[in-house]
């Protein structure tokens, strides 16, 4: 999988463009003059051009069909290490986006050895590889191929996975960035939709091997349908070669970007964690062990946001260091404030750890 931030495909659009299609005529009955805005908005952003994508990073591990990608300064190894667990979902360059947006090559000008994971594609034969066999069978053998103890940072579903590969190898410390793990924090209303939508989508999966991103992109639209809408109105009134509008077109590249969850992690994700909430009730056992993120012995912290509309701040594990901002799920990674609210004081609490014994 590569880590270049836009899709080289030729055709740009949401998944599954006939679903929003269907949302589009939803939220905008009764306003035509909406429905056109939000189509011109579509078309301008399908017809957008995109830059080169970046040449990857350098790999220096592999387990299975993952890889560690090396962000540090110019390869010369120095800093804190610390390996950076993205979600399943959606690909990893979140993280490393254009336009001054990257977090990582940020914290490699700031005393930080940045190593990002890349889950790589799945097919059907790894359809049994749960959440849980991400983090044994990839996370954990990427961890101690490093030759020394490094500090985990996760984000989204990637600090879940990243504190539970904690309690497997010795880290520096961990750092949870708007990852959920009291999954009954979603509230009744989230869930009953989750709930809804991996009932109407599972055969299919099962069938398949595979949980296509387009059933998780119809779950994003469900939590703010009239927000998906208005994003493509707004963009129809930038000009294009603004520097707003081509952010826009890189995060609407990412959002509708990802490979397909492996059937064993799709099903554990919506069954163990929304339904069951195994991890919130110290019950998701990870290589034989209980996960449980309050009980690790190394420094941990975890950044919530209070506005995050995909990952509730109700749903963190409740670790002692607790930093609350107010900025969106994505917002809080590559917003305009990103860097005053998470990225410098990520950068301070990463730097400040003690050195291995």
């Amino acid at each position: 999988m590569s880590l270049a931030p836009f899709d080289a495909a030729p055709q740009h659009g949401p998944r599954p463009l006939p679903l929003f299609l269907q949302l589009l005529r939803s939220e905008t009955q009764g306003a035509p003059e909406r429905r056109a805005a939000a189509m011109a908005g579509l078309a301008a952003y399908q017809a957008a051009r995109r830059p080169r994508p970046r040449r990857p990073m350098p790999v220096v591990a592999r387990a299975g069909r993952a890889t560690l990608r090396d962000y540090g300064d110019a390869g010369t190894g120095r800093g804190v290490p610390v390996v950076f667990v993205p979600s399943l979902i959606n690909p990893p360059v979140i993280l490393d986006m254009p336009y001054r947006k990257s977090l990582l090559r940020w914290l490699s000008r700031r005393g930080v050895r940045p190593l990002l994971v890349d889950w790589g594609d799945p097919t059907p034969a790894d359809r049994a590889q749960d959440v849980a066999g991400h983090v044994v069978e990839m996370l954990v053998p990427l961890l101690r191929s490093i030759g020394e103890p490094a500090a985990l940072a996760g984000y989204c579903l990637g600090g879940t996975m990243a504190a539970a590969a904690a309690a497997h190898v010795p880290v520096r410390g961990l750092a949870k960035i708007a990852a959920p793990w009291r999954f009954s924090g979603f509230g009744d209303e989230a869930l009953s939709r989750i709930d809804a939508l991996w009932e109407a989508a599972q055969p299919t999966c099962e069938a398949l091997g595979l949980v296509p991103m387009e059933v998780l992109q119809a779950g994003f639209w469900q939590l703010d349908p009239a927000r998906t809408v208005a994003k493509f109105e707004r963009f129809a009134r930038l000009d294009p070669a603004s520097t707003e509008a081509r952010a826009f077109v890189a995060m609407e590249d990412w959002a509708n970007a990802g490979a397909p969850l492996t059937y064993a992690a799709g099903r554990q994700m919506f069954d163990d964690f929304f339904s069951a909430d195994l991890p919130g009730r110290g019950a998701w056992r990870v290589g034989g062990r209980i996960a449980d993120p309050i009980a690790l012995p190394c420094p941990t912290v975890e950044f919530v946001s209070l506005t995050d509309r995909i990952v509730p701040a109700a749903s963190a594990a409740g670790l002692n260091d607790r930093r609350e901002l107010r900025l969106g799920h994505v917002g809080m990674i590559v917003g305009s404030s990103a860097r005053a609210m998470l990225w410098e004081p990520l950068a301070d609490w990463l730097t400040a750890l003690p050195a291995p014994r």
